[in-house]
């Protein structure tokens, strides 16, 4: 069997991800943590069954890694099987564009990041995750 020949190819050097300024960042997690104790915490967090068999979900919170912006849900695992008390969940995802412009994805069954909204201001984002279905925890 012949071996396949070397061949010279070119390969473009990806863009970077803008860096996220400190303001920006302040004011994301500020107006994120105002919609979740106002809209997101009182419409799905709900007080846990009296005889828990399935996950329940049981706080909200969000957090930055590197670009993006993660909202995520943390769920209670009742029984006595449950390999641990509870586990976290991303739902939903802002990947900072640059400026006040920001991509708005959500998270699938399979571990895939769908990105539903491309190049929307925050408050937009913001309306989005609180009333579109996609972004339910």
């Amino acid at each position: 069997m012949a071996k396949g020949r070397k061949v010279w190819t070119y390969r473009p050097v990806k863009p970077r991800a803008p860096t996220v300024p400190a303001p920006v960042k302040a004011e994301v997690q500020a107006r994120a943590q105002h919609l979740i104790a106002t809209v997101l915490g009182p419409g799905h967090i709900k007080p846990p069954p009296k005889h828990p068999r399935f996950n329940y979900l049981v706080g909200l919170s969000t957090k930055w890694w590197r670009h993006y912006f993660y909202f995520t849900a943390t769920y209670a695992v009742p029984g006595p099987n449950a390999l641990a008390p509870s586990f976290t969940d991303p739902f939903a995802r802002l990947e900072y564009v640059g400026g006040d412009r920001f991509h708005l994805a959500f998270h699938r069954h399979t571990g895939e990041w769908i990105t539903v909204y491309h190049d929307l201001p925050l408050a937009n984002c913001l309306t989005s995750i609180a009333s579109d279905p996609w972004f339910m925890p």
